[in-house]
């Protein structure tokens, strides 16, 4: 357990010190104004937001900027690069992302009662971008997504089909 715990900071270690991760020039700024080091300033900004998500005014705009921004960001940079494994990975975690969502929706009066709900959900959706392979948003979609999808994914062509048809009829008509 030791062993794992040592890795897992070594590997975030090598990811705060990453010159390619936008969050590397700000974390070497603070690190250089107040001698503390870079992982510390990591760990410490989480357990504020972890706290400000269980106390604080506007959790759910927190949590849901972790949600959108940083994956927004990669998402672009995957767009623009010329390798397919990025996008399919972004393309992933929205997709995963939207069906939470929706399902989000329905559990909205849960919410209110439930005081760790935003960190609860900030973990999750973190769970869902990390870059290993323990990738939430991979591992959700190849066993709950992508089944379901292949069942189902001709009856839900065949019916938007039929509603693109009566669309254009009733366009037709109203001509």
């Amino acid at each position: 357990m030791a062993g794992r715990v040592a890795e897992i900071k070594d590997e975030l270690n090598k990811s705060l010190h990453d010159a390619s991760k936008p969050w590397s020039s700000v974390l070497a700024t603070v690190e250089a104004k107040t001698g503390v080091d870079r992982l510390y300033i990591f760990i410490g900004s989480i357990a504020v937001v972890g706290l400000w998500l269980v106390f604080g005014y506007a959790a759910e705009l927190v949590c849901n900027t972790v949600g959108f921004v940083y994956p927004a960001y990669v998402s672009t940079q995957a767009i623009e690069s010329k390798q397919k494994d990025d996008d399919t990975k972004w393309l992933t975690y929205w997709v995963v992302f939207a069906i939470f969502s929706i399902l989000e929706f329905f559990s909205d009066i849960i919410v209110g009662w439930f005081p760790l709900y935003w960190l609860i959900k900030c973990i999750f959706l973190i769970w869902l971008m990390i870059p290993t392979e323990l990738n939430g948003s991979l591992i959700l979609y190849r066993r709950l997504v992508r089944p379901y999808f292949l069942k189902h994914h001709n009856n839900v062509d065949e019916m938007l089909a039929k509603a693109k048809n009566s669309a254009h009829k009733l366009l037709e008509k109203s001509e």
